[in-house]
């Protein structure tokens, strides 16, 4: 393979589940010689879907690399899954390319997962790229979606090629643009358009071509050609079909050809620092300077330990190199690099800007670490992607008894592998949720779980994280005195308790004078107290926003004890509760609801029911509408797949805590009644 930076192309096929990105991949690794045969999605014999989940489920689930040599150019092909549910996981790859090429199915046409990407690279400055596939099916309508596209995606989507013979063979419009008929336009006419968008962006190639009427050659075109991709000023138009062939050499030679090169795309955002203070740096793809790279992606093989897949943005380098990760102050050395083929590795001597490879058993490696060799770039790091927040939780605890390390040991290396997983556990409820993107995403996670590292869970939906509080004041006191035949216990506490405001949380106040409680005691009266606060006392929940104050209490020289005083503490304190009307709260989200237009009267409505509160709602582009509203998190246990159902699919949200807010009274009293407070002891 080549082994300079302008001979390296990194492209990200993306697209909707079924729009053909691993068969297109397949038919381009034959085409280029890689593969004698090329494999099939339905029969598991893909290069890209080789996990056994992928292969039962016909569907790619995580994103794969595949480096491969093609007219004189190094190709590093990245498959990503199309489901929503996976599409952190695309994201999460497009910081390691160049290109971003969109699959299009010509049968289905343009989605809202090909939208969202496709805004998503525009707003990243990536290059993008449109593959219509499936031209050959008797359903696809070719004419019909460049119209669309052009009007989704601007007037700067352009045909490089056009199909002809219903779809059996493409015609080239850009390299050596000829006479034969398509199936719609003509190739001239598509040509035309091509130089007349690119030609604006070179003031002395568009006076040559309009004075002189030159015909001006690919190789004039290039710079500017470059140029219109990283502007966005040009959004090339490829047709093909991975089933028949149809296209897939002219797709290639557009690759090598056309496709910007490490050098050629916009510059990767790398800051050093972090919040408000960070600062741009300038990383240049010079294979003499310090080593800068970037990890966005890894995986655990039960076989081959810790993979971490990078991208070198700058320096070289080789087995024996010693990096950091991030700012750690011990280096790991490579001792091998490899450059994949799917679930091939091969191994190489070195990695120069551009290069995407791979070293295996490093545990520092994780998702979004930049590697290094000087301390000077310590505190650099790639601008942050913005990921699909999982919204979806499941609270999870293993079938087994005993198996609570291997649980915890497998959820660390689903963690490590998955930037769109979050683990959480809850101390005051004492369970451990998982949270996803949707419903697919979790049971890929359950039974990749059970498969690869052989725990089995049982699952249920996460409880809500209830609060109590108080609304008025109130006094309470206890006296404690226990006598046991030998020497007794005695301690007695009168205390206040105040609420406060929401948010506070818990404050204890000692206004203890005269030494009527002795001071080695008051921590001990605040120990009782606080056990309650964790316990709650009316539902069982904790209590917050609350004020106690001890002012007043009894010792006795020889009897008082701390064991009697945190007893007296934890009883004057429900004493008070009981007084201070104590009420349930109900934690309350903000939620912004992205959707289809057209289905706005359905989402409004379905959120009346969950006692929601809108807020406001908005236009986006390409048909979409915003809408934000306060909804109680326990009307959203259901509402992943509720939004699925009524936008097909289409719809996503995001959640974050707003504040808490009192709960119904019918509410309140079934969660008094559901909860069976522990007998006091005496």
């Amino acid at each position: 393979m080549p082994d300079v930076t302008h001979a390296i192309r990194n492209i990200a096929l993306v697209g909707a589940a079924g729009s053909g990105k691993t068969s297109l991949l397949e038919a381009l690794l034959f085409e280029a010689g890689v593969l004698r045969a090329k494999g099939s999605v339905v029969r598991g014999s893909t290069t890209a879907d080789f996990d056994p989940l992928e292969k039962r489920l016909q569907h790619s689930l995580d994103a794969k690399v595949c480096s491969f040599a093609a007219h004189g150019c190094q190709l590093n092909v990245i498959d990503t899954p199309g489901y929503p549910d996976f599409l952190g996981r695309t994201l999460a790859v497009l910081g390691a390319v160049d290109t971003v090429a969109v699959v299009v199915s010509a049968v289905n046409g343009i989605d809202a997962t090909a939208q969202r990407l496709m805004e998503f690279a525009h707003a990243r400055g990536l290059c993008r790229l449109v593959i219509v596939n499936r031209i050959d099916a008797r359903d696809a309508h070719c004419e019909r979606l460049l119209h669309e596209l052009r009007e989704v995606f601007g007037p700067e989507c352009l045909p490089l090629n056009l199909p002809a013979g219903s779809g059996s063979a493409v015609r080239d419009c850009f390299f050596s643009p000829g006479g034969a008929a398509t199936d719609f336009s003509s190739i001239g006419e598509a040509h035309t358009r091509i130089i007349d968008q690119v030609v604006e962006m070179d003031e002395q190639l568009m006076a040559l071509y309009l004075e002189q009427g030159e015909e001006l050659a690919p190789g004039q075109l290039h710079d500017p050609f470059e140029q219109a991709l990283r502007e966005g000023h040009l959004i090339p138009v490829c047709f093909a079909s991975a089933e028949t062939g149809a296209g897939i050499a002219e797709l290639l030679e557009v690759f090598a050809r056309l496709m910007p090169n490490p050098l050629e795309g916009n510059p990767p955002q790398f800051l050093r620092g972090s919040g408000a203070a960070a600062q741009t740096v300038a990383v240049t793809a010079d294979p003499a300077r310090h080593v800068l790279a970037h990890v966005f992606k890894v995986s655990i093989d039960p076989y081959v330990g810790r993979l971490g897949v990078f991208r070198v943005h700058q320096g070289t380098v080789r087995p024996g190199s010693q990096l950091f990760v991030g700012d750690a102050r011990k280096p790991f050395k490579v001792t091998h690099l490899y450059r994949l083929l799917g679930k091939d590795a091969s191994e190489v001597t070195q990695a120069i800007p551009g290069d995407l490879c791979a070293i295996a058993k490093v545990e520092e490696l994780h998702f979004d670490a930049v590697l290094h060799d000087s301390h000077d770039e310590d505190h650099y790091h790639l601008r942050s992607i913005e990921l699909p927040p999982p919204m979806l939780g499941l609270a999870i605890e293993p079938e087994r008894r005993g198996d609570e390390q291997r649980l915890a040991d497998a959820l660390h290396k689903l963690a490590a592998e998955d930037p769109s997983l979050r683990i959480e556990h809850h101390a005051v409820l004492n369970e451990t949720v998982l949270y996803g993107t949707g419903d697919l995403h979790l049971r890929v996670l359950l039974e990749r779980m059970g498969e690869r590292y052989g725990v089995r869970v049982k699952t249920r939906p996460p409880r809500i994280p209830y609060r109590e509080t108080i609304t008025r004041a109130a006094d309470g006191h206890c006296r404690h005195r226990k006598q046991t035949g030998g020497a007794g216990q005695f301690g007695e506490v009168y205390l206040r308790v105040e609420p406060l405001e929401r948010g506070r949380g818990f404050e204890f106040v000692d206004e203890v004078v005269g030494g009527v409680i002795p001071g080695q005691f008051i921590p001990a009266v605040e120990k009782g107290v606080r056990q309650v606060l964790a316990e709650g006392a009316l539902a069982g929940y904790a209590l917050h926003d609350v004020r106690v104050v001890v002012h007043d209490g009894k010792h006795h020289p020889v009897d008082s004890k701390e064991v009697a005083f945190v007893m007296a503490g934890r009883k004057a304190f429900i004493d008070a509760l009981r007084k201070a009307d104590p009420i349930v709260l109900e934690p309350i989200v903000r939620v912004e609801i992205t959707v289809p237009s057209g289905a706005t009267g359905d989402i409004t409505g379905d959120l009346a029911t969950r006692r929601a509160r809108i807020s406001g709602n908005g236009s986006l582009p390409g048909q979409r509408v915003s809408i934000a509203a306060l909804v109680p998190l326990a009307e959203l246990g259901d509402y992943q797949s509720r939004l699925k159902s009524l936008t097909g699919g289409q719809g996503s949200y995001t959640m974050v805590l707003s504040h808490y807010d009192p709960v119904p009274a019918r509410r309140q009293q079934e969660l008094i009644q559901a909860w069976k407070p522990r007998s006091e002891e005496d």
